[in-house]
């Protein structure tokens, strides 16, 4: 029918084209018509056919696309629900998010602060490595001075060990000069002693021979002093006969005491010595207190039956006058005290020396300071 048509279609064309002033006839137009209406009749059909096979198709689809919209539906609800939890996750995450921007700024400020801390740290260590240097530098100073320092010790350990070893030379020296000393001492006290000895033994015979002990008497210095008139008359140098009991008595003692050779090794004399008052000139007083010391130092040497004669070396006489009072010349019993004889037993220089001499013969140690680099 199409290609029919499209035919006659073709021939009217070529008709017009070819064949001008031609119309078709009325029988040829109805056909026309009738196959037109005919042909859109069977068009129409043809389309209902394929509409309703569309339609069913159509509602197929529309069935399964209603299917797939309620699934689409359900999916959609699924999906709002998941994306309200999801939209809950993001208010959450939103919050989480907030507070760990809040957190991270605040662990920036804190990372600046800590930053600017660590900044002065570094700078404090900086400080600090230069100390620590400086203080190694003192401790390597000080451990040079630590070894000079034990050296010095070391010098000084040995120094005190030969100090030790010297203090106990010094020890024993010390004890031996102790003994030694206690020894001197022993015999000085001996000496002492032995010259107390014999000036009392001369005090108390002497005055129990003159029956008057007031007359005789040991002096601060050491020496026996006896009063004028025990001997003499006042101005007389001449002995009075009733001294004698006691010049021979002294005889007797004084030869007792020297002929004992451990006593008369320590005397170098016995002076027998005058003395005056202030009263007379100073010439006349020193010749009188001379005779009289020469009239005791004669009696005692040269008298009859004397026999001190042998140690005559041992005895000399001095005469002072008035130059060595005991007592004040205004007064009578001051005159009476100045004048008397005195006996003094003067001991060998030479041996006290020869014990001081024995003292200091003993050894010495070295001393410390010599032995000291």
């Amino acid at each position: 029918m199409r290609r029919n048509s499209r035919l006659r279609g073709d021939a009217l064309v070529k008709s017009n084209e070819g064949e001008q002033g031609f119309w078709p006839s009325y029988a040829d137009m109805m056909s026309a018509v009738a196959l037109i209406l005919f042909f859109l009749m069977l068009l129409s059909y043809v389309q209902n056919l394929i509409t309703g096979n569309d339609l069913r198709n159509t509602q197929d689809v529309l069935e399964e696309t209603r299917e797939t919209l309620s699934v689409t539906i359900h999916q959609v609800e699924d999906a709002q629900e998941e994306l309200g939890r999801i939209t809950l996750d993001l208010g959450e995450a939103r919050d989480t998010l907030a507070s760990q921007q809040e957190e991270i700024r605040r662990q920036e400020t804190e990372l600046s602060g800590q930053a600017a801390l660590l900044g002065e740290q570094e700078a404090l260590l900086g400080e600090q490595e230069s100390l620590l240097a400086e203080r190694e530098a003192l401790i390597q100073q000080q451990e040079t001075r630590l070894s000079a320092a034990a050296t010095r010790l070391e010098s000084q350990e040995k120094q005190l060990f030969s100090q030790a070893s010297l203090i106990k030379e010094q020890e024993a020296y010390l004890a031996a000069a102790q003994s030694e000393l206690k020894n001197m001492r022993s015999e000085m006290q001996s000496i002492a002693v032995l010259r107390l000895s014999i000036l009392e033994q001369i005090r108390d015979n002497m005055a129990k021979t003159m029956g008057d002990a007031s007359k005789v008497r040991i002096g601060d210095n050491g020496s026996i002093i006896l009063n004028e008139g025990v001997f003499f008359d006042t101005g007389s140098s001449k002995i009075k006969q009733e001294a004698v009991p006691a010049l021979n008595q002294l005889i007797k003692v004084f030869e007792a005491f020297l002929s004992d050779e451990e006593n008369a090794k320590y005397v170098d004399s016995i002076v027998i010595s005058g003395h005056t008052d202030s009263d007379g000139s100073d010439e006349s007083n020193l010749v009188l207190s001379t005779d009289r010391a020469n009239a005791v130092l004669n009696y005692l040497l040269y008298s009859n039956g004397s026999d001190l004669k042998q140690y005559s070396g041992y005895f000399c006489a001095a005469g002072y006058g008035e130059t060595r009072p005991v007592a004040d010349n205004g007064t009578p019993a001051g005159r009476s005290q100045n004048r008397r004889i005195e006996i003094s037993i003067i001991l060998k220089d030479d041996t006290i020396m020869d014990i001081v001499e024995d003292y200091l013969k003993l050894d010495l140690p070295e001393s410390g300071a010599a032995q000291t680099p």
